[in-house]
């Protein structure tokens, strides 16, 4: 994994800024207007077997899920392509476990910040169209675990960029991760996370190294 430090332009994070806004506002909406019903495999699930609501479960890549490294790799891999690349998002459900939440913390109009919620097919039906007209290409640059028994906390430093030759990143911040293994594979609970600013720059300890 790449290990960087370099900061933030002031001039980048506006740019940065207004696009997770502008996602986090649609995601909002579209939490307001259905259900937080979604699409969820099992260990040992049959492709093709009814989810509750009514849609066929996505049968889970072994290799996916057998470690905390495999999980947060495949995390990041199914998020990212060019513009246009349609992504693998059964293998993104697969990786959740049922009632897993995704959770953005972004700027509100109080000058304060708020939490956006929102479930994995929630993430897709939003986030699939943005995909497609704009590349995005997020991945790990440091990370910070703690594990006891079968739950772990991952804080993973994270670089978004639309396009992997840009000199810069958009944005950085911080995917905080929660897993558990339920004795045969790793699950994602919630994926937490807050891009960085000016005011909040990342702190040198979650910049270095893996451990």
């Amino acid at each position: 994994m790449r290990k960087g430090k370099t900061l933030i332009l002031p001039a980048i994070v506006p740019a940065a800024l207004l696009i997770v806004c502008s996602l986090a506002a649609t995601w909002a909406r579209a939490a307001r207007q259905q259900s937080s019903s979604q699409q969820q495999t099992s260990a040992g699930a049959t492709p093709g077997s009814q989810s509750a609501t009514g849609n066929a479960t996505p049968a889970v890549n072994p290799a996916d899920v057998a470690s905390i490294d495999a999980i947060m790799r495949a995390a990041y891999d199914t998020i990212s392509g060019p513009a246009g690349h349609q992504r693998d998002w059964n293998r993104f459900r697969s990786l959740f476990i049922e009632g897993a939440r995704l959770a953005a913390v972004v700027p509100d109009h109080k000058g304060g910040f708020r939490i956006v919620v929102f479930s994995p097919d929630e993430y897709i039906k939003q986030g699939d169209p943005y995909f497609q007209k704009n590349g995005f290409f997020e991945h790990e640059v440091a990370r910070r675990s703690e594990k006891w028994a079968d739950i772990a906390q991952v804080f993973s430093t994270y670089e978004s960029r639309h396009a992997p030759s840009d000199a810069k990143p958009f944005e950085r911040g911080i995917n905080s991760f929660q897993l558990m293994n339920d004795g045969h594979r790793w699950w994602i609970v919630t994926i937490y996370w807050q891009g960085e600013t000016s005011d909040t720059p990342i702190p040198k300890e979650y910049l270095e190294g893996v451990n």
